[in-house]
């Protein structure tokens, strides 16, 4: 017992899990700042449509960053909450003032290959750290992400 945390789990198997969860919180933070950019700076014939689902993306990444936060803290362990970190660990990098739609929406596509990348990967480790409450957040993150990917490339045509 003496080597379970507070929810019952390994704790060195928790602390890699709330590493790797610390990585997926610094690509979510920088998503975010992004897609805030992106709404904030987008111009052209697509800019109402765009504008609005820029907003409702990253009203959603927000609350993304706040539930991995969340879980992180459940784990045991402290999640990083500064950008320079987070550009460090980032595999998401910044990007320069966007105001062409198409580019916004190409850097998203992006983006979410590497988020779904990342909760594939702790999908699996947290299914064998028997973390039934990390695996079931990842998992609902992947299938809703799978969606947006599919309805921004066909924004894109691809």
């Amino acid at each position: 017992m003496k080597n379970l945390n507070a929810i019952g789990l390994d704790k060195s198997k928790s602390e890699e899990l709330a590493i790797r969860l610390n990585e997926l919180l610094a690509n979510y933070s920088i998503f975010y700042q992004n897609t805030r950019g992106y709404h904030w700076n987008i111009k052209g014939q697509k800019f109402f449509e765009l504008h609005l689902k820029f907003e409702e993306l990253y009203n959603d990444l927000l609350l993304k960053i706040d539930e991995v936060a969340e879980r992180i803290l459940t784990l045991g362990h402290t999640p990083n909450h500064n950008y320079s970190g987070y550009k460090i660990s980032s595999k998401i990098q910044e990007s320069d003032q966007v105001s062409d739609g198409i580019e916004a929406v190409e850097d998203i596509v992006n983006s979410f290959k590497i988020i779904i990348t990342l909760q594939r990967e702790l999908l699996t480790l947290s299914a064998e750290t028997e973390d039934e409450g990390t695996n079931a957040l990842m998992s609902d993150y992947i299938r809703a992400q799978e969606k947006l990917v599919w309805m921004y490339s066909s924004f894109l045509n691809k």
